[in-house]
């Protein structure tokens, strides 16, 4: 391991779904956590963390309070995850500023580790205006971007950034573009939905994360031996929808070239490039009754 078990990690983003995963998996591994949160509410619901800052994110002051006494690693969660949770410039102008304040302000300070939430919205497609579809299945991480929304946008620059500050300060990253990526019941709730209308989720190719997953791939991402910055797709090995996915991608992107074949129900999404890096396998999987 790179990393010994009491690594101090700063966490932004903490309060979240995602957040709450990777502070409880951190802990448990003996990380010693900094958190920082948005507000007094935010904070309230934060644990497992030995000391929690109140603070934005894209403010340098209080990032700065947050890794006061020195971190060797970050997880930047802080987001808002959506086009539509703001104006197009509160959401790729928060979202850009936040991410570039973080690692500066860590990386500078000898963070040796960064993680940070990129998004399989990065492709362009969940939040695009129009109807778009992959130029290829399965998407792997050369696959084109189609961004049309300041979200994906935003994505897209954050990864940029990224790769600046390891060529800048040599701080190692992982950008995890993560899927849709909650608990038992949102994932529950989607897979209904899905069954209903696989339409409703051909934009995502049917994909998914458990939070818990995504807490241990940020884990891995700290912990094994990683050099450079890199961007990766992860998913769970399996659809959210009881149809062939073959089936699926003919009815839902009959344009796509299908360069090879994909099986039953696994996912459209090529997770070998974190499988290789970080030894990463999604292993909580909804149970999808055929139909």
């Amino acid at each position: 391991m790179l990393f010994d078990r009491w690594m101090r990690v700063l966490v932004t983003g903490a309060a979240g779904n995602i957040g709450a995963a990777v502070c409880r998996c951190l802990a448990a591994s003996g990380m010693r956590i900094s958190a920082l949160v948005l507000n007094a509410e935010q904070a309230a619901r934060v644990e497992h963390a030995g000391r929690t800052v109140i603070g934005d994110a894209g403010d340098p002051a209080a990032v700065a309070e947050a890794i006061a006494g020195g971190v060797d690693a970050v997880v930047h969660l802080a987001a808002l995850r959506s086009p539509e949770l703001g104006t197009p410039v509160e959401v790729f102008g928060g979202n850009t500023r936040a991410t570039f304040v973080v690692l500066e302000e860590a990386c500078r300070r000898g963070a040796r580790r960064a993680v940070i939430a990129s998004s399989y919205s990065i492709l362009g497609l969940r939040f695009s205006p129009h109807t778009l579809h992959p130029a290829y299945f399965p998407i792997d991480e050369a696959l084109p971007l189609q961004v049309e929304d300041p979200y994906s946008l935003s994505k897209q620059v954050d990864e940029a950034t990224a790769a600046m500050m390891h060529r800048r300060y040599g701080t190692d990253i992982v950008a995890l573009r993560l899927p849709y990526t909650v608990g038992w019941p949102e994932l529950e709730a989607m897979a209904r939905t899905c069954r209903a209308d696989p339409a409703a989720m051909a934009a995502d190719s049917w994909s998914y994360l458990h939070a818990d997953d995504a807490a241990e791939a940020v884990r891995l991402a700290l912990t094994r031996p990683v050099a450079g910055f890199h961007p990766v797709f992860l998913a769970a090995p399996r659809t959210m929808d009881p149809r062939p996915t073959a089936e699926l991608i003919a009815a839902h992107h009959p344009g796509a070239e299908v360069r090879r074949a994909v099986a039953g129900h696994d996912t459209p999404i090529d997770t070998s490039r974190i499988e290789r890096l970080l030894g990463f396998h999604a292993t909580r999987l909804l149970d999808i009754p055929p139909l």
